[in-house]
């Protein structure tokens, strides 16, 4: 993925420092399990709205949202931690990474979307099919900053205070 990013660049004639170039591929490698990630979320949501529909229930949509949220959070988790965030994933504490994956997209995915859907459905009539990508153009960007920056952080070494001497603080 790096190559062919590193390609388009050249042809573009972008150059880029070498941590910029992995920072773009990170991104571009956290966009694509993004789009996988989405197609999960919305088949669930859509797939929720069309088995409820004969009921007739008022906030089908709210349900469809959960679950896909529920459902993709997961294989959003494994594949970025295999493949996106693997810096320091050997030493991550994995069950940690996952609960701080679910509260980031918790933050954005449950709360913010669903903010977003209410807003976009029931106050400017938007579409329910249509709403959530939407909103899709505001949590991504933040799903990702989240992720980098706080779910998937390399863990830091705990650093060893330097022993002092005893005395008058003179070295021997």
């Amino acid at each position: 993925m790096k190559k062919l990013i590193e390609k388009i660049l050249g042809i573009l004639h972008i150059k880029l420092s070498d941590a910029k170039v992995e920072g773009l591929t990170q991104f571009v490698k956290f966009g694509l399990i993004g789009v996988t990630n989405t197609l999960i979320s919305y088949g669930i949501y859509m797939l929720v709205i069309w088995l409820m529909k004969p009921v007739n229930f008022a906030y089908d949509y709210i349900v469809g949202s959960v679950l896909g949220f529920i459902i993709s959070v997961l294989w959003s988790f494994y594949w970025n931690n295999k493949l996106v965030f693997t810096e320091g994933s050997e030493k991550r504490n994995i069950l940690k990474s996952l609960l701080k994956t679910y509260l980031s997209y918790a933050a954005t995915g449950i709360v913010l979307s669903n903010i977003l859907l209410y807003v976009f459905v029931d106050l400017m009539g938007i579409p329910k099919a249509v709403a959530p990508i939407l909103g899709l153009l505001i949590t991504v960007p933040l799903n990702f900053i989240l992720n980098k920056y706080w779910a998937f952080r390399k863990e830091k070494k705990k650093t060893e205070k330097p022993e002092e001497h005893e005395g008058s603080g003179e070295q021997a």
